[in-house]
């Protein structure tokens, strides 16, 4: 298809396989990806949002609750039972409008209504755009824990509309910022000469070629998880007001530390992590008051202390999962980022 003024990104996944286009009014597109055979759509999305949309035929909006709470099993059987209500069949299509929360969410949901049923992403967020739309990962909290229950479930096609990117409150655009960071390591070299929409498309073309690899989580996508081994110990710690982009920030800087300390990378390489999180106006230090027991212990959290804590690093053969054995070399990277001593 073609879209003048959007960039289009394939997620070659075989024989589903997606476009995601990426550009100012991306969401106008969307009655364009509708699939051919639906005659109606259930748009689903959060009150917050406030972002309308015309998938061009006969739809109705779904509603669902803000915050983590309303990912939940609860909210994917309210949202199947309303489908139902209305008449939605398996030939129809779900639109999701929103960030992270309400694609997996809606996808989930699409996932299991009728036994799986389309759905396009319009997602509102930067986290959203470079990240959770893409892939096909879906799903739900448990009391539990976080995203327990889900599905694999690829999109038919995805809306990054960098136009509504402005509404966003300034640290809910950092925090997409901070993921972003990531993908300068993984392929992405210096994201930050590109314009918005060209770096929201490169991210979308690296992740879609970890996905087409590694589709079901069975190795190389553990590397889209890079800078957050630190970030998730932050996030668990509750102690400290940081949102997940700005959490992964840190963990980028953690990570060449530590890379560093093994041989993996040198200081010239340190250094850039560093200035790419600075580019992004982002810290790249643990926030005053953390305590390193803790955090060391979050990282070993249901590990045997034998195998030692599993990291995604840099090095020669570019960025892959590693073994650290050593707490030592740990609490030396952690210094370094607690400090703001830098390589010592």
């Amino acid at each position: 298809m073609t879209n003048p003024g959007l960039i289009e990104v394939e997620v070659a996944v075989g024989d589903r396989s997606y476009p995601t286009l990426v550009g100012d009014g991306a969401r106008h597109a969307l009655a364009d990806v509708i699939p051919e055979r639906a005659r109606r759509v259930a748009v689903v999305t959060q009150a917050a949002i406030g972002i309308e949309v015309d998938p061009g035929i006969d739809h109705r909006v779904f509603v669902i609750g803000e915050g983590e709470q309303a990912k939940s099993l609860s909210t994917i059987e309210d949202l199947c039972r309303q489908f139902v209500s209305w008449g939605l069949t398996r030939g129809d299509a779900v639109v999701a409008v929103g960030g992270g929360l309400v694609t997996d969410v809606a996808g989930f949901a699409a996932s299991v209504y009728h036994r799986g049923v389309p759905v396009v992403y319009v997602s509102t967020t930067l986290l959203g755009q470079i990240d959770a739309a893409i892939g096909g990962k879906t799903g739900v909290n448990l009391p539990e824990g976080k995203n327990l229950v889900g599905a694999f479930w690829q999109p038919h096609a995805v809306l990054c509309d960098t136009e509504v990117l402005a509404t966003l409150p300034p640290r809910e655009l950092g925090s997409g910022m901070g993921e972003l960071a990531k993908y300068h390591f993984l392929g992405g070299g210096n994201l930050d000469r590109l314009d918005l929409c060209e770096r929201v498309a490169a991210c979308v073309r690296i992740k879609g070629e970890v996905v087409a690899a590694d589709e079901r989580e069975g190795g190389i996508r553990a590397i889209l998880n890079y800078g957050h081994t630190l970030a998730h110990a932050l996030e668990i710690d509750g102690a400290f007001d940081l949102r997940h982009g700005e959490a992964v920030a840190i963990g980028l800087v953690y990570a060449a530390e530590l890379g560093h300390r093994l041989g993996r990378i040198d200081e010239t390489r340190v250094a850039e992590h560093r200035r790419v999180v600075a580019a992004y106006d982002l810290a790249a230090t643990v926030p005053a008051g953390s305590d390193p027991d803790h955090i060391i212990e979050l990282f070993s959290r249901d590990k045997k202390a034998i195998d030692g804590v599993t990291f995604v690093l840099d090095g020669p053969n570019g960025v892959e999962p590693v073994l650290v054995e050593d707490e030592a070399v740990l609490r030396a990277a952690l210094a370094a980022v607690t400090n703001n001593e830098g390589i010592s």
